[in-house]
């Protein structure tokens, strides 16, 4: 098990740029990658991006691509979601998970941190 803290959200402008972080604890040697979900209201839970704890691969989805970037420092156990030119629809809460293998689902969440951009 892995245990994940979220920080970093606020309140900005659209337009502004936002870093999150994800903290991890426990277990995270096993780690095959972690994600990052947002869930705005009346919205069903968006995957945003991942990385892969070992090599830093990443992939984002289409809504974010070419706006906000992963990283990782694996020596300070922490994952970075960069959001750059936020617009009012990036409002939400987000949040970090981690999954253990390829084929498996995100079963290791944090408690999400709350991001708005205002117009």
């Amino acid at each position: 098990q892995v245990q994940l803290v979220e920080s970093g959200g606020g309140l900005v402008q659209a337009g502004g740029s936002l870093r999150l972080s994800c903290a991890a604890s426990g277990r995270t040697f096993s780690t095959y990658a972690i994600g990052w979900f947002r869930l705005a209201p009346g919205k069903e839970r968006e995957f945003v991006g991942s990385i892969r704890w070992s090599g830093g691969s990443t992939s984002y989805a289409d809504s974010v691509k070419g706006r906000f970037t992963i990283s990782r420092d694996n020596a300070k156990n922490t994952v970075y979601l960069q959001m750059n030119s936020l617009k009012p629809e990036d409002t939400a809460v987000y949040y970090c998970a981690a999954r253990f293998g390829f084929l498996s689902t995100y079963t290791d969440w944090g408690q999400g941190t709350q991001v708005t951009v205002s117009s």
